[in-house]
């Protein structure tokens, strides 16, 4: 009998450990609740576009008459028409590029030497200066808004770079202001998701004899594309959507952005917000489509770089 309970009392105890190890899986009802809530929060961000959408497929006499929330009687994409060639948008989204896709391309390329230097290598003050890129993010834009444009009037650019020969007035103006200050960002998410990377691999590659170059261009950069591809997608979305900097330092209005090219549409006497509202969804629709192709690498660069090993 004592033998028995002796020989029960093992089994008891595994079993109590194995049940206590056991996950605790979220009730049916916490789940129902979870997935309600991120729908109320998905219909607030969604709201606003949505209704633009359905403001730009209505004649503006109709809501006029009716209101914004009435039942449409008549639907049209003729405003999306009217947005495009009254505004001009053509010019003003190569406008855009030639600013967005550089500023990216060098924010990415420079801060990846940065990172790189700040988490791999043995720097001393390394932290310091991630510190140092980080705290540029702090800084008021409206502080430095009167210096830049004395500075940018007095630095001469040649005429294959800017027609005005001035940085002021020209893409360089905007594309530097945005790397500036978007590269503190970059470095800061970038050199954590390098510390996140196996060091092992690494010293592998110093043993085969593999240089700072090698280390950095063939073995670390490949690795970082996830982290690349999202931060290229933010970088992209922030430039495009920007309005300040470029009003403020060009002066040319062919040289302007897309965002400004709303304006084209608002007339001195009336406007007609339903053709604005499908200017509106225009030029969003380039951002949304970067994000939906990017979306996987954005989705992979986030989740990669929130755990380390």
């Amino acid at each position: 009998m004592t033998a028995d309970i002796r020989a029960s009392a093992p089994t008891r105890t595994v079993a109590a450990s194995a049940s206590s190890s056991t996950p605790h899986r979220p009730s049916r009802r916490g789940r129902f609740g979870v997935h309600i809530f991120l729908m109320a929060v998905s219909l607030a961000f969604l709201a606003p576009l949505l209704l633009a959408v359905y403001a730009s497929l209505r004649p503006y006499e109709e809501t006029a008459q009716h209101g914004y929330f009435s039942f449409p009687r008549h639907l049209s994409f003729a405003y999306y028409r009217r947005a495009y060639t009254e505004s001009g948008m053509g010019k003003y989204f190569t406008n855009t590029l030639l600013i967005a896709v550089p500023g990216v391309l060098i924010t990415l390329f420079l801060a990846s030497f940065v990172a790189f230097a700040v988490s791999r290598l043995k720097l001393r003050g390394g932290l310091v200066l991630l510190m140092f890129f980080t705290a540029g993010n702090l800084l008021p834009q409206q502080v430095i808004v009167t210096p830049l444009y004395v500075l940018f009037n007095k630095i001469p650019l040649p005429w294959w770079m800017s027609d005005s020969q001035m940085m002021y007035d020209s893409y360089w103006a905007v594309i530097i202001v945005n790397i500036g200050f978007q590269l503190g960002f970059c470095v800061f998410v970038l050199a954590n998701f390098m510390r996140t990377l196996p060091q092992e691999i690494l010293e592998a590659a110093i043993v085969d004899g593999a240089g700072v170059w090698t280390q950095f261009w063939r073995i670390t950069l490949p690795l970082c594309r996830p982290a690349l591809a999202a931060l290229g997608t933010l970088e992209f979305t922030w430039i495009y959507n920007d309005f300040l900097w470029a009003l403020i330092f060009i002066s040319n209005p062919d040289k302007l952005p897309i965002t400004s090219s709303l304006n084209n549409l608002r007339g001195q006497f009336f406007t007609d917000y339903n053709l604005l509202a499908a200017g509106s969804v225009l030029v969003a629709l380039p951002t949304i489509l970067v994000f939906l192709l990017l979306q996987r690498h954005f989705i992979a660069g986030l989740t990669l770089g929130s755990t380390k090993g």
